[in-house]
């Protein structure tokens, strides 16, 4: 008869067994809203069918284990060789793999694929992130490829091909490739024209010798990689293939890889290219122009894996809720753990609202939307970003100790919440680049208030908001220095106005109450309570087993 000190009761069950796509209604309803209707009966099935592999016991574990046997840099084999390869647990080529099919690197090849490929990225990121890596640099190269057609057409198909074909072989002989990225050196950080990287002009046309070193090089086992270096004519754009079409090993000296705060199963390296060949991609002097649409790419993926992130530790949080008792009742039914949770929630379906609205803008590719991200991308950046690690927190709280410990993949979310403000340009870098589209583009101010007032006269905090934000934007007086304030506004307002359209009366109540009308307390938790908090913690339960 086994010990009543080991009978364990009130503890909730793992949130497994579940369809993390259609459980998330925010999600689910933004595929819904922006999809042209022709595609949504497939897109809804395929998405679908990930979200119950992410809501897998499976797929769980397959993070864990990615997370917790993290990769290993073999430089030489036994007799001294140089070779430069990163060992990978199974776990971790099981989860790429379920990526690279669902079409997470295909969005360029198929209609809707900027929605569908976003919806899915948020889904299955959510299982494990370190992964998502080398899926976002991989889908954001195509953009910067097609600067130089011969090379997109060689190179497209095997970048959005739904084939993971993993191993160091030449990429003519692959079905399908991964890319990866490296702008970043020691003496610049985000400063990419202080590059110092040399690149030496060959006889074979469009050929050249690379050497430096690239401080962040993403995914050093894909099987090309964009990277910037200095020609004759200034800052340029080059394709480095990991192994050339003889099946030799190009020169890629792997010197270490980066110990991360968290990303613990993705390897960033430092790589020194010594004699690397390379094929420049665009103009030369026109690096940074070259790259810029790649970097653009990346950086909504961060918003989206951020969303992703956001949304499992909601998810978390109200499932231990609804499932764990104290003083007398259910948590998810106290007054004052409801509003923790609804305050969560809303910052979590504004982050994915906005990351969707951001994917159809791409799909959209008019001349409007394109002047509207480029206003849009780099304050949601900004904003969805930096909003994570605090939401990461409290929702770990909300678990107590059980939230702190690693069984429960809390710790991992918290470690992972930072990157995506990092990675892909800084907090100053986004808000910065917000200014710059502000004075030299007003066709990109003109788009952003033409999005926001599609809202106008529906909510008069948001009206209110709009109005102060507009006398913000007239003042230029010291307007560096507030870039921060005025960069954060932009990307509140225009959360507002989405969720006044699309989200339901009180979620929209609650976010304008709150985030707009200055309502609101300085940590989550402080929503007026005169809302209706439970309809918004119910919509944000995932379900599960």
């Amino acid at each position: 008869m086994a010990a009543t000190t080991h009978t364990v009761t009130n503890q909730a069950p793992p949130l497994v067994g579940y369809d993390v796509f259609t459980s998330d209604r925010a999600l689910a309803e933004g595929v819904e809203r922006h999809l042209d209707p022709a595609l949504l009966a497939t897109a809804r099935e395929q998405l679908s069918e990930l979200g119950r592999t992410a809501g897998s016991v499976q797929a769980r574990d397959w993070g864990f284990l990615a997370n917790e046997n993290p990769p290993v840099l073999h430089t030489h084999d036994r007799y001294g060789n140089r070779i430069d390869e990163v060992a990978f647990h199974p776990s971790w080529h099981r989860l790429l793999g379920k990526a690279v099919s669902a079409g997470l690197t295909a969005a360029w090849s198929r209609p809707g694929g900027h929605l569908r490929r976003a919806a899915g990225f948020l889904v299955w990121t959510q299982v494990e992130a370190g992964h998502g890596c080398p899926v976002s640099m991989t889908h954001a190269a195509v953009p910067a490829l097609r600067a130089d057609p011969a090379l997109a057409a060689e190179w497209e198909p095997r970048l959005t091909s739904l084939v993971y074909d993993e191993g160091l072989r030449p990429a003519s002989q692959k079905a399908g490739v991964l890319f990866g990225m490296g702008m970043t050196e020691k003496q610049g950080g985000s400063d990419v024209r202080a590059n110092t990287t040399r690149a030496r002009a060959l006889a074979e046309e469009g050929a050249y010798e690379l050497t430096g070193h690239k401080w962040f090089c993403s995914a050093p086992m894909s099987d090309g990689f964009l990277v910037l270096g200095q020609a004759a004519e200034g800052l340029t754009c080059f394709l480095v293939p990991r192994v050339l079409d003889d099946g030799t090993r190009n020169a890629f000296a792997i010197q270490r890889l980066k110990d991360k705060l968290g990303n613990k199963s993705n390897a960033s390296s430092e790589v020194e290219f010594d004699g690397t060949w390379a094929r420049r991609v665009g103009e030369e002097g026109r690096g940074v122009r070259t790259i810029i649409d790649m970097v653009a790419a990346t950086r909504l993926d961060c918003v989206v894996g951020s969303a992703a992130l956001m949304r499992q530790a909601v998810a978390q949080a109200v499932h231990h809720a609804t499932y764990r008792e104290a003083f007398g009742g259910k948590l998810v039914d106290k007054p004052l753990m409801r509003n923790v949770l609804a305050d969560l929630a809303l910052e979590s379906e504004a982050a994915t609202t906005l990351a969707l609205r951001l994917a159809a803008a791409y799909d959209d590719g008019s001349e409007q939307e394109r002047a509207f991200l480029r206003i849009a991308v780099p304050a949601a950046k900004y904003w969805v970003t930096k909003r994570c690690t605090p939401l990461v927190v409290e929702a770990l709280e909300v678990l107590g100790g059980n939230g702190y410990v690693e069984e429960s993949g809390m710790p991992r979310l918290l470690r992972e919440s930072p990157l995506n403000s990092i990675w892909e340009g800084s907090g100053n870098v986004q808000a910065l680049d917000v200014l710059r589209a502000l004075q030299r583009e007003p066709q990109a101010l003109n788009a952003f208030l033409r999005e926001v007032g599609l809202a106008r006269g529906a909510d008069h905090r948001l009206d209110g908001a709009i109005k102060a934000l507009l006398t913000e934007l007239a003042d230029l007086d010291g307007i560096e220095a507030r870039a921060r304030r005025l960069t954060e506004r932009m990307a509140l307002v225009l959360q507002g106005s989405l969720l006044v359209r699309y989200a339901p009366p009180e979620v929209a109540d609650a976010f304008c109450a709150s985030r707009l009308g200055g309502d609101w307390g300085s940590a989550f938790g402080t929503l007026p309570h005169s809302l209706d908090l439970a309809a918004v913690v119910e919509r944000a339960a995932p379900g599960g087993n």
